[in-house]
């Protein structure tokens, strides 16, 4: 099959499914796995699909928003080194807000153990706490269904009962000019409050969200410091001079 046929064919299969992985892709194009990333590198270059762990989804737009499930299979290990530089910051007796995030979540086995207090609107977050035997805070509010957040004014009433060290947030966008953005507005409001009430703010991201713009506004760049892989293609000099940049090593 020539490359533009196929290049149709998957933009096609994606448009329909939404997501699809590469065995899928292999067994409709009769293509290698090899040939099939590199279609899959040459469409994400053309802005019709995002690449995924095992296969590619949809491009959202600024107010769309990719499911958890969706979420967790993008740049695992990037958000795995992340998480574990991120919870070498927390110190005994801290108090710490995990929000609702993918890479937050992968904070969670390194706290094992540790005498802190988490305070969180993670469902799937509390789960795992929990199961871990980690003390927990969950916050009150409206379940949304495609992240597993609480948000809503119920979660900010909640959250506001409380005063953090620390609070760790993910974010779908971190531009030089438009700074932390999300796509859901009352998702934005919890994530600005967190970084109200702590003591220190950090995003953490992997550096496919530099440059990236979503619907709406989490709070400016020096409201954080940011805590990222080091990105191949964009450069990091923007933000480093606005706010503190954490950069995490392959090694």
């Amino acid at each position: 099959m020539l490359t533009p046929k196929r290049h149709k064919l998957i933009s096609e299969v994606i448009q329909k499914q939404q997501l699809v992985t590469i065995q899928e892709l292999v067994a409709l194009t009769g293509a290698s796995e090899s040939t099939i990333r590199r279609d899959l590198s040459e469409l994400e270059k053309q802005h019709l699909l995002v690449r995924i762990h095992g296969g590619a989804t949809l491009k959202q737009s600024k107010s769309q928003e990719l499911s958890y499930p969706e979420k967790s299979r993008q740049h695992i290990d990037s958000k795995k080194r992340i998480a574990y530089y991120a919870s070498a910051l927390i110190e005994e007796n801290d108090c710490i807000y995990l929000d609702a995030g993918t890479t937050t979540y992968e904070m969670i086995p390194f706290l094992v153990d540790r005498n802190i207090t988490v305070v969180t609107n993670g469902l799937t977050h509390v789960e795992l706490l929990s199961q871990l035997n980690i003390k927990t805070y969950l916050l009150g509010g409206f379940v949304k269904n495609t992240t597993r957040a609480l948000i809503g004014q119920g979660a900010q009433a909640s959250l506001l009962q409380y005063r953090l060290d620390k609070c760790f947030l993910g974010v779908n966008g971190i531009h030089s000019d438009y700074a932390y953005t999300t796509p859901d507005p009352e998702e934005a409001i919890i994530k600005k409050t967190a970084l109200k009430i702590a003591q220190n703010g950090f995003v953490v991201a992997d550096a496919s969200k530099l440059n990236q713009i979503s619907f709406a506004k989490i709070d400016d760049l020096q409201a954080a410091t940011i805590i990222i892989n080091k990105p191949t293609e964009a450069s990091l000099d923007l933000f480093e001079k606005k706010t503190n940049v954490k950069v995490v090593t392959e090694e």
